[in-house]
C-alpha cells in the first residue's frame, strides 16, 4: 500500500469535505504544431495559404519557427471536449485550403533537406512582423534549421482563483492573493520538475526519426532493424525532449531557479541582457546590415529557453513576457512537454488532457520544497533516462540521492495522482479523471504499450520506415478532416477571423511610427528585473 504524505492527505481530505466545487471551473487551452508536407514527402516550401489569415495576428492559426510549421491555438475552455471540439474545427477549416498537402502527425519530422530548404516563418513587414522573423532567423543561426521542423502539443491550464484563495484563507498566508496565487503556481511548476518524466513516459511518441534529421550531426542512434533509412534507441520515448530536440550545449550552462518569481526572473533576464562569446561570433548583423539575430546574449528572448514548463501571465502587443509576469504575477502555466499522437488526427486525446488534469492538481497539492543544485542536477539527468532509456524495464531515476525503480515510483505517483482525479470527478459528475488515470497502469506495468513502443512494432511488423508509416498515418488524418463537416456559423466565423487578420497586419504595418532599430531598443529596455538586487537562486 503505497503511503501519501501527510500534508497531501490533509489538502485531499478538506477538498474531499465539501470543497470539490472548487474544483468545477479549470480553464484549458491547446496549442497544436504540424508541418505542412507537400506531395513528394518533403516540407512545403508554400508561403502560409492567405485564405486562413494573417499568421501575425489570428488568434487561432498561425505559424511557429518555420513558414511550413502550422500553429493551431484554442481559446481557454472549462470542457475538455469543448476544447477539442473547437481544436477539431480549426483543422476542418484549414483542410479547405491546403491543396495537396498534409499535416504531419509525429513530432520528429518528415524527410528534410539542408538548412536552406527549411523556410522561415514570415510575419510582414511591421516591426513586429520582422521581430518574430529575425528571432526565427537567428534560431537558425544559433542551433540549425532542423531543430524547427520539431512539432509538439503545449496545454495551458490554470486553476480558479475560487480554489486559489480557499487554499490561501487554509494556509493562513501573509502574502496578497495574487502573491500566493504566483507562489502556488511556482510550487506547482517544481514538482511538475520533479515527476514530468511519467507524462513522457506514458505519452512520448517519438522513439524513431528520418536518417536525414541527424544529417551531419553526431548522434548515438541506430537502425531499426534492417531499415537503415529510420534510425532509433531501442528504449526511447520521447527524442524531441533530448538533446536531438529541444535542447542546447550552450543552454545547458543555464540554471534557471523556479524556487520562486525574482529569482526566476532574475536568471532568466541575465541570460538576455548578458552577451554570449558564441554568439557574438555570429555577429547581430550581416555585410548588408540585415539583422542575422535579435541579439548576441545567451537567449534572444524569454521563448528561446526550452523549458518543459513556463509559468505564463498574457502580454499586450509590444510587452515581453517577463515584464508582463513581473508586473501582474502568473496567470497560467504552459505545459511544453507533450509529444504529438501520430495515431490521433488532433495529436492529443480526451483522455490524455484528464490525465494531466489530474497530474496538474497533484502537482498544486503535493508539498513541494524549494530545489537545490543537487536536485536540479538530478532532475537533468531523469529527463536523459526516461527520453533515452524510459521503456526498459530495469530502468532506475534518481530520487533523494538515490536509485530508484522508475516503476515503483511511478506507481507511487498514481496512488496521489489517482486520489487527485476522484475529487476532479466529483466535481465533475464523472469518471472521466479516474478513468483516465486507470487507463494509463497498465503502460507502467507494460512497456510495449506505450505509444513510442507501438510506433516501433508496427513499424516493423508493416515493414515501413518512420517516413512511411507517419505518412501513412497523416494521409488518413487528412481523409478524416476533409470528409468532416463545418456547421455554417464555423465557417462564416473562421472567413470572418481570417478576413479580420489580414486587415489587422495591414493596419499595424501602416501606422508603425518607430524605426526597427528603435523598435528593438525599446523592447529590450523592458527587462528592468535585471536591475533589481540579486537574489540568491541555487
Amino acid at each position: 500500500m503505497t503511503t501519501l504524505s501527510q500534508p497531501l492527505q490533509d489538502k485531499l481530505a478538506w477538498l474531499a469535505e465539501g470543497n470539490t466545487h472548487l474544483l468545477k471551473v479549470i480553464l484549458r487551452g491547446l496549442e497544436k504544431e504540424s508541418l505542412r508536407v507537400g506531395a513528394d514527402g518533403k516540407i512545403a516550401q508554400t508561403d502560409h495559404p492567405q485564405a486562413l489569415g494573417a499568421t501575425l495576428t489570428h488568434p487561432h492559426i498561425t505559424t511557429d519557427y518555420s513558414e511550413a510549421l502550422l500553429e493551431f491555438i484554442t481559446q481557454p475552455h472549462t470542457s475538455v471536449d469543448a476544447l477539442l471540439g473547437q481544436l477539431s474545427d480549426i483543422h476542418t477549416f484549414t483542410y479547405r485550403h491546403l491543396g495537396d498537402e498534409v499535416l504531419w502527425g509525429a513530432s520528429m519530422p518528415c524527410m528534410i533537406g539542408a538548412d536552406a530548404d527549411i523556410p522561415v516563418a514570415r510575419y510582414g513587414n511591421s516591426n513586429t512582423g520582422r521581430m518574430k522573423t529575425t528571432y526565427r532567423i537567428g534560431l537558425g543561426h544559433r542551433y540549425g534549421r532542423a531543430m524547427q521542423t520539431i512539432a509538439g502539443v503545449h496545454y495551458n491550464f490554470s486553476f480558479a482563483d475560487e480554489l486559489i484563495a480557499a487554499l490561501h484563507a487554509r494556509a493562513k498566508s501573509p502574502l496578497s492573493f495574487q502573491d500566493f496565487k504566483t507562489q502556488s503556481y511556482f510550487d506547482l511548476i517544481r514538482n511538475f520538475r520533479r515527476y514530468f518524466w511519467l507524462l513522457v513516459y506514458l505519452y512520448g511518441a517519438a522513439p524513431a526519426v528520418c536518417r536525414s534529421f541527424v544529417r551531419d550531426r553526431p548522434h548515438q542512434l541506430v537502425p531499426v532493424g534492417g531499415d537503415d533509412h529510420s534510425l532509433h534507441l531501442p528504449h526511447a520515448t520521447s527524442l524531441r525532449m533530448g538533446n536531438l530536440g529541444y535542447q542546447s550545449d550552450a543552454q545547458a550552462s543555464l540554471t534557471v531557479c523556479y524556487n520562486n518569481l525574482n529569482t526566476y526572473l532574475k536568471t532568466l533576464c541575465g541570460a538576455i541582457t548578458q552577451p554570449h562569446a558564441d554568439y557574438q561570433a555570429i555577429g547581430l548583423k550581416d555585410a548588408h546590415g540585415e539583422y542575422r539575430q535579435l541579439n548576441t546574449a545567451l537567449l534572444q528572448i524569454e521563448n528561446e529557453f526550452y523549458s518543459t514548463i513556463r509559468p505564463k501571465r498574457t502580454s499586450q502587443r509590444g510587452e515581453t513576457a517577463l515584464n508582463a509576469l513581473h508586473a501582474r504575477g502568473v496567470e497560467y502555466i504552459e505545459v511544453r512537454c507533450v509529444d504529438l499522437n501520430p495515431y490521433e488526427p488532433l495529436g492529443v486525446t480526451a483522455e490524455q488532457l484528464h490525465f494531466m488534469d489530474a497530474f496538474l492538481l497533484f502537482c498544486l497539492l503535493e508539498q513541494s520544497p524549494e530545489t537545490n543544485s543537487n536536485e536540479y542536477a538530478d532532475m537533468q539527468e531523469n529527463q536523459r533516462r526516461i527520453v533515452e532509456q524510459g521503456r526498459d524495464p530495469n530502468l532506475t531515476l534518481l530520487h533523494n540521492n538515490q536509485e530508484r525503480n522508475m516503476h515503483a515510483w511511478a506507481n507511487e505517483l498514481l496512488a496521489g495522482i489517482g486520489r487527485a482525479a476522484e475529487l476532479l470527478d466529483t466535481s465533475a459528475d464523472s469518471n472521466a479523471f479516474s478513468d483516465a488515470v486507470n487507463g494509463v497502469r497498465a503502460r507502467v506495468a507494460d512497456p510495449s504499450q506505450t505509444p513510442a513502443a507501438r510506433l516501433l512494432a508496427d513499424m516493423q511488423a508493416q515493414g515501413k520506415t518512420f517516413y512511411q508509416l507517419a505518412r501513412d498515418l497523416a494521409e488518413q488524418h487528412a481523409e478524416y478532416f476533409k470528409q468532416r463537416a463545418l456547421t455554417k456559423d464555423a465557417l462564416t466565423l473562421f472567413e470572418k477571423l481570417a478576413k479580420q487578420s489580414l486587415a489587422a497586419k495591414a493596419q499595424i504595418e501602416r501606422e508603425q511610427g518607430l524605426s526597427f532599430e528603435q523598435y528593438l531598443a525599446d523592447f529590450y529596455a523592458q527587462y528592468t528585473c535585471c536591475d533589481k538586487p540579486k537574489f540568491d537562486c541555487l
